[in-house]
């Protein structure tokens, strides 16, 4: 089954193989190595469709990855959210996961700003504050906030993202991405609880991490 390719690694995909091509001109040997990194970068950048959850009130997981922290944080100045603390759910990509960023609720985008900074290993808590991140602020139907940040990693070095200002968002429609591994934080509005747990695996678009219309508290978790 073939996978839609994003068209931010169409280039990539392209310079891959001609790099493939020139290998193979030197022999079969450095040929199979120049196919197998092409191959790598079209399996890195696949952006596959998702099964969205079109009930109301539901937040799904902005990207594919592991939870590495829920916890209680301030958002970013830049988020215009508040400085009271807010649940954060950082959801952590490896160079394996699909890199799609997707909206998580419906909603207009009020703001959108960028901050340079490090490039440090997007699984520590402190990459939220120290790291080169890209943050949405969404606002929802009945006025609520949430915010989204696109944080890139240790690898990573570059932050996509499409969405404009003034933008209406479906839940679980495409709006960036962040090229070979990071990490997305989420930004729950005052007393939602995350229906996730730490080391849970997301499916961007698909995995819900929190209701609106709920009042469930926290999710337990362990691995059995």
């Amino acid at each position: 089954m073939l996978v839609p390719i994003a068209r931010e690694g169409r280039p990539f995909v392209a310079g891959g193989i001609a790099v493939a091509l020139v290998l193979l001109y030197f022999g079969p040997w450095t040929g199979a190595i120049g196919i197998a990194l092409a191959g790598w970068v079209a399996y890195f950048f696949r952006d596959p469709p998702r099964v969205v959850p079109t009930r109301g009130g539901l937040l799904v997981s902005p990207a594919d990855g592991v939870i590495s922290h829920i916890t209680e944080a301030v958002p970013p100045p830049e988020l215009e959210i508040g400085a009271e603390p807010l649940t954060r759910i950082s959801v952590f990509l490896n160079v394996f996961d699909v890199h799609i960023n997707r909206s998580p609720i419906a909603g207009v985008v009020e703001r959108i700003a960028y901050n340079a900074g490090k490039f440090l290993n997007a699984s520590l808590d402190k990459a939220s504050v120290d790291n080169e991140r890209n943050g949405l602020t969404i606002r929802l139907a009945d006025g609520r906030k949430i915010g989204v940040a696109q944080i890139a990693g240790l690898v990573a070095r570059r932050i996509v993202c499409h969405a404009r200002e003034g933008q209406a968002l479906k839940t679980g429609e495409r709006f960036g991405l962040i090229r070979f591994g990071s990490r997305t934080d989420l930004f729950l509005p005052k007393g939602v609880a995350p229906l996730v747990v730490v080391g849970q695996r997301m499916v961007g678009g698909e995995t819900v991490v929190a209701d609106l219309l709920s009042t469930e508290g926290p999710r337990r978790g362990e691995i059995r």
